[in-house]
Parts: structure tokens; C-alpha cells; sequence
């Protein structure tokens, strides 16, 4: 069975927009959250906001995890490089993310930092088999659906008795985050939006289920609907949104039954449980300071913990004052209000991270097109 082309059906799509325009009331604007940076390039992509009413408003969220690294994270990798000596492994779009001192990890690699690109943590693995002699260390980053690997990677180090391997754990969570933009301090700098509900990632969601988002229903009375990556994906979604706030309820709904249930991935779980534990705070670009938001290596494999083994020490930075990614992130602003956006801030030459990855609002508002609906409404 084939699940592509089904869901990318464009009479299939028309439908539901007209299902849409049929359900939202005029009398009230919409105000949805699609967390996850998966649904952010989706609806660029497919210029779905074109076949919304003119109520009915997607905002942008952080759910891109390139975009949420805070500079001092990129400084740490650099630092491994350049004055630890270490090869640092890491994924493509963040070696282009911009650190201090007008570097990235990028830059760094021309420098003379042994930095190198890699599809998976498994790649790493190789190189410092390949290495003996070498300290390698893989730059962690990602949310809940990237965990598992690095866990996985960890414990086959310690299995193979790789000494010469480390990680610098920077993963994050998700519904930490979301309770975030729902409360905290920071909204007296950066402001808020408005917010009837959110689109619930879809990766994520399969490896922690749609348990946890009960809480967001229940505590903020805001309906979430978990949706795959797929146009259709995300139109089902925005008509289960609507239909809920019509009818005063706020619940938990998975579109995305194809891969998601609600307990999730039990033993991806067990298998991070056993390797991380919850950091009290872990600092996010555009949302400060977030308690127990990032994860850390547990005691029990400390040998493999970057930051303990080069005693690394994490200093905040703050962002480029002339970047708005902060303000994108939480979805109080859109890639257009932003006055370097498309100017000096292109996906060639990147001043934030939400240009960087492919996943970020501002590159996807870049590559796809300028939606009269992609924006905050006042």
C-alpha cells in the first residue's frame, strides 16, 4: 500500500478545503500552531495556506531543532574542534548554523577543525573505529525522534569498548517546549499570539505516542490534532482543529493512526530512559531558558559524555540583534517582519538558524513563496 501519492491528492485537497471553509465560522478567527518545522515546509510547500478562509491562521513553532540550538551549543562544538583537537561528527544543516565571532562549524572547518558531516550517528561510530587514536565526538542534537540512535550509539560504544568516542548530548523535548510558549516569562519581552490549538508533530509522536499531549488539552484547554507530513496530512488536521473549537472541546486526536498510537514506541523509550536523564534547564534560541526541556547522559556512561570528558563549560551568547529568529520561533512574528530577511539573510549566506535548515521558517518562506496567510495576525 502505498501512502504518497494518496495524500498529496489535489481533488481530495479541494475537498477538504471547502470542508473547511464550510466549517469555520465567520464571526471568529483561527489561530493554529504547527510545532513542528515537518508541517511548517509542508504547508509552504504546497501553498496551503491559499486554500484556507481568510479566519483560519497557521503559525510557525519551534519544532525546527537546528533552529531552537542556541549559540553557546555551536560554540561548545567548535571548541572540540579547535582547541581540543577532537573530530566533531554532526548533521549537515548544522554545520552552517552561525556561532560567535562570526563562525559556524562550517567556517571553523576551514580554520583547520577536523569537522565532518555524517547521515547518522552510525557514521560517527565507524569514524572513531576508523581513528583509534583519535577523540571523536558526535555534536547530538534533534528531539525525541533522534534520541533513540544516539542511546543506541552509546551503548554499542560501550559494548565495543570505543574509549575514543563521546557525545555532546544537545537533544530537547518536545512538550516542554509547548507549555513554554504557553507560559513563560519571556512573553513579557518577545510577546505571545493567541493559540486555539496545535497541530502535534508526527516523527516525534511515534516514538512518545499521543499520551502526552493529554496534558495541553486538559490544563490549557487547547485541542492538539497529531498529523503526518503530507498535504492531506495537514488539512485533515486544520478541519479537526476547527470542528473541536466549534464545539468547545479541546482533545488530543490522532490523524496520523498510520504510525502513531498511543503509548508509542515503548522499547525507543525504555532504551533512553536507560542511557539520558532530564537537565533542570536547557537554554532554546527564542524561548531562554526552559526547565527540564534537554536531556544529558547519565552517570552510568559518563565516560561517553563530551562535556565531562573535555570539561565543557556552557556560556550563553545572545542572539544577532538584527535576527528576528527568536521572536519566529515563538511564533510572534513571521519571516517577512524580519528587516534582513531575503536581503542579507538568505539560505546562502544565513545570519540565523531559522535560515539555515530546510526546516526553519524563514527557508521555507524563502523557497516556497510569501502565502498572504503565512503571518500573525494583530
Amino acid at each position: 500500500m502505498k501512502y504518497i501519492d494518496e495524500y498529496r491528492d489535489s481533488a481530495l485537497a479541494q475537498h477538504i478545503a471547502a470542508a473547511i471553509r464550510n466549517a469555520a465560522s465567520p464571526a471568529r478567527i483561527y489561530r493554529f500552531m504547527e510545532f513542528c518545522g515537518g508541517h511548517t515546509h509542508a504547508i509552504a510547500r504546497y501553498g496551503l495556506p491559499d486554500l484556507l478562509p481568510d479566519n483560519v491562521h497557521m503559525i510557525h513553532g519551534p519544532g525546527c531543532p537546528v533552529c531552537v540550538l542556541p549559540i553557546g551549543r555551536i560554540d561548545m562544538a567548535i571548541e572540540l574542534a579547535l582547541r581540543h583537537h577532537a573530530i566533531v561528527c554532526t548533521y549537515a544543516d548544522t554545520l552552517r548554523v552561525p556561532a560567535s565571532d562570526g563562525l559556524s562549524l562550517l567556517r571553523a572547518k576551514a580554520r583547520g577543525g577536523d569537522i565532518r558531516m555524517v547521515y547518522s550517528v552510525t557514521d560517527a561510530l565507524k569514524i572513531a573505529r576508523n581513528n583509534p587514536g583519535e577523540a571523536v565526538v558526535f555534536f547530538a542534537i534533534g528531539f525525541e525522534t533522534t534520541t533513540p540512535p544516539t542511546a543506541v550509539a552509546i551503548r554499542q560504544a560501550r559494548a565495543e569498548g570505543l574509549k575514543n568516542f563521546s557525545v555532546l548530548c544537545c537533544h530537547v523535548l518536545t512538550p516542554s517546549a509547548i507549555i513554554n510558549i504557553l507560559e513563560s516569562p519571556e512573553v513579557r519581552v518577545l510577546g505571545t499570539v493567541p493559540l486555539d490549538g496545535f497541530i502535534g508533530p508526527a516523527h516525534v509522536s511515534t516514538v512518545i505516542g499521543s499520551r502526552p499531549y493529554d496534558f495541553f488539552a486538559e490544563e490549557y484547554r487547547k485541542p492538539v490534532v497529531i498529523a503526518g507530513f503530507e498535504p492531506l496530512d495537514v488539512m485533515q488536521a486544520i478541519l479537526m482543529l476547527v470542528r473541536q473549537v466549534n464545539e468547545g472541546r479541546a482533545e488530543v486526536e490522532n490523524e496520523f493512526t498510520r504510525a502513531v498510537t498511543s503509548g508509542g514506541n515503548e522499547k525507543a523509550q525504555k532504551l533512553v530512559s536507560e542511557v539520558f536523564e532530564l537537565r533542570r534547564s536547557f537554554e532554546w534560541r527564542g524561548l531562554g531558558d526552559v526547565p527540564y526541556s534537554g536531556l544529558k547522559i547519565r552517570s552510568h556512561y559518563d565516560e561517553f559524555d563530551a562535556e565531562r570528558r573535555f570539561d565543557l563549560e556552557y556560556k550563553p551568547v545572545p542572539d544577532n540583534k538584527a535576527c528576528e529568529c527568536g521572536a519566529i520561533l515563538r511564533g510572534v512574528k513571521k519571516p517577512t517582519d524580519c528587516k534582513i530577511f531575503g536581503t542579507v539573510c538568505t539560505p546562502e549566506n544565513p545570519m540565523g538558524s531559522c535560515m539555515v535548515s530546510s526546516e526553519g521558517a524563514c527557508a521555507a518562506h524563502y523557497s516556497y513563496g510569501r502565502h498572504k496567510h503565512a503571518e500573525v495576525p494583530a
